[in-house]
């Protein structure tokens, strides 16, 4: 039996990653006393990050080692943290409920910082060797590979940045994809097909990662019958085959794109904007006074605001384009001190 929690908590945040974390340091410092959800592990990607270093203030840091210095941070005003996953969620107008396995919990304000998992082959090599030669962010780790030979697999525009990106660091680059076309953009594909230091693999999967305590090569195989399986040595694999926002939870409740990330305000106000001229520039302009701006479900004054009044989300579960743990800390950051001023707003 589930036990209900008498109390209406100011802010409930679901998501322990950098996001959550961030935003938590702000609200305990507002004197909101966030309850942070953290999920069981906690942490997010940043804990299957072995080596951070493009993350401010610290030259070279262990994932889990920056997961804990935001985590104690946090706690040091006043967070209270749960290592528990939420299995629910209610919103309404007046307040918002959420459950865990065995209790609860009410809110008048929710964030959402649940972040986004990197999709991966699903080889046990490929897992045994995620941190030792094996990446699913060229931004990230690319540095480490300085005259190395690597390899992406993947035929979309995440594919073709991380190839390119991989170019500034590496010796020779393999984009190795399942299909005889990508499905990247144009200008994507011409940029990757023009450069030297990439060479494309067509119609090639990974059948297996090689290496015992680091990536050595990859065993291919290849559609083509007359093309015997083979090995190719290689120090880095960079697995950019697409990401899933951590979402499934709230598919009923707020709303998501065709990917499954949160639709937040400032998203929805840049997508109407496109929508509304795709030829004109349009300037979306801060007034001097606060002006009521609502569109379909959407109020426009709130920048990391869902769907749904009192909602709010930040981090990887709302960024499909960057995804980087200083990003995700900057929008926490941000959705705190809309969370801060809308409770101002509405405890009058």
């Amino acid at each position: 039996m589930i036990e209900p929690s008498n109390k209406i908590e100011e802010v409930i945040v679901i998501g322990g990653g950098p996001a959550g974390l961030a935003a938590c340091v702000y609200l305990a410092r507002a004197n909101l006393k966030p309850l942070l959800f953290a999920g069981s592990p906690p942490g997010g990607q940043l804990m299957l990050t072995s080596e951070v270093e493009n993350y401010p203030g610290f030259d070279h840091i262990l994932g889990p080692e920056l997961v804990a210095k935001l985590r104690k941070h946090a706690q040091t005003f006043g967070t209270r943290i749960v290592d528990q996953n939420i299995l629910k969620v209610f919103f309404s107008t007046s307040h918002h409920e959420v459950g865990t396995i065995d209790k609860t919990y009410a809110a008048k304000t929710i964030l959402i910082t649940t972040g986004a998992k990197a999709l991966w082959l699903n080889l046990q090599s490929e897992q045994r060797l995620r941190g030792k030669g094996v990446s699913a962010c060229a931004t990230c780790d690319g540095f480490f590979f300085k005259n190395k030979v690597v390899a992406v697999i993947g035929g979309g525009d995440t594919a073709m940045e991380e190839a390119l990106t991989l170019t500034k660091f590496a010796a020779k680059v393999y984009l190795i994809h399942r299909r005889d076309q990508f499905r990247a953009s144009k200008i994507m594909q011409k940029r990757v097909l023009e450069n030297p230091k990439i060479k494309v693999m067509w119609n090639t999967v990974v059948e297996e990662v090689l290496g015992e305590n680091k990536i050595e090569g990859l065993k291919l195989a290849t559609e083509k019958p007359e093309t015997e399986n083979r090995i190719l040595k290689i120090d880095g694999l960079f697995l950019a085959i697409g990401h899933k926002p951590d979402t499934d939870l709230f598919k009923s409740a707020i709303e998501l794109d065709g990917k499954g990330y949160i639709v937040t305000s400032d998203r929805y106000a840049l997508e109407f904007a496109k929508s509304v001229s795709k030829e004109t520039e349009v300037k979306l302009l801060i007034p001097k006074e606060k002006v009521t701006m609502y569109k379909d479900r959407f109020d426009l004054n709130w920048v990391s605001a869902t769907s749904v009044k009192g909602v709010f989300a930040a981090g990887d579960c709302v960024d499909y384009q960057f995804r980087q743990a200083g990003t995700a800390v900057g929008m926490g950051i941000a959705a705190a001190l809309e969370i801060e001023r809308w409770l101002e707003i509405h405890n009058q």
